[in-house]
């Protein structure tokens, strides 16, 4: 007896998402280079022939993982209470990413280091990057109040917002000491301050 479609469908997305963490933790651990489709398989609990029925490569399967940090990173900022400055919210869910046990701050290292090195993946990264950088924007719009198509603030506030997670992170990937945390918080603290 087959399932029902909602059930199977539900089925399947577990799957997906279960082989796309398995994806990313092993390209933490071993390097990307190292990792197989049959290590990822067995990681998940499944066959390797389950997994080239999700995935192509296991490139595709750690990129799977990155849009799922960046779709829940857009879900938090919705989440985040109506009357709060938007730096502030956004530098929230910065911090709830880099802290949330759910998402490794390694394995999205990995994750983004996969993209960078794979020239497979590169087009797909781009076309990513501007549907989240969409989505993103008018989040924050929605928020601000602001029209994204005629005025500078949303789109200004998600740059400055990024340029501000990507200095913390490549900050520590550097070997600061400061905690991504800590790197991330004296961030936005700057950008609230304004610069002299």
């Amino acid at each position: 007896m087959s399932l029902p479609s909602g059930l199977r469908d539900r089925k399947k997305a577990a799957t997906r998402a279960a082989l796309a963490e398995a994806a990313a933790e092993l390209a933490r651990e071993h390097g990307v280079h190292a990792v197989t489709a049959d290590a990822i398989a067995a990681r998940a609990g499944v066959s390797t022939r389950t997994f080239h029925n999700y995935f192509a490569s296991k490139e595709e399967a750690v990129f799977v993982h990155l849009e799922r940090v960046i779709e829940d990173w857009i879900e938090m900022l919705r989440q985040r209470p109506a009357d709060e400055h938007i730096l502030d919210s956004l530098r929230e869910c910065a911090v709830g990413l880099v802290t949330d046990p759910k998402w490794s701050f390694d394995e999205i290292g990995a994750c983004l280091s996969v993209v960078e090195e794979s020239s497979a993946l590169l087009a797909r990264g781009i076309e990513v990057e501007r549907r989240s950088t969409r989505m993103l924007v008018d989040v924050i719009a929605e928020r601000t109040g602001t029209d994204p198509g005629a005025e500078l603030y949303p789109n200004l506030i998600h740059h400055l917002a990024l340029g501000a997670i990507k200095a913390a992170i490549e900050m520590h990937l550097a070997g600061a000491d400061p905690s991504p945390e800590d790197l991330i918080r004296d961030a936005f603290g700057r950008l609230r301050l304004g610069f002299p």
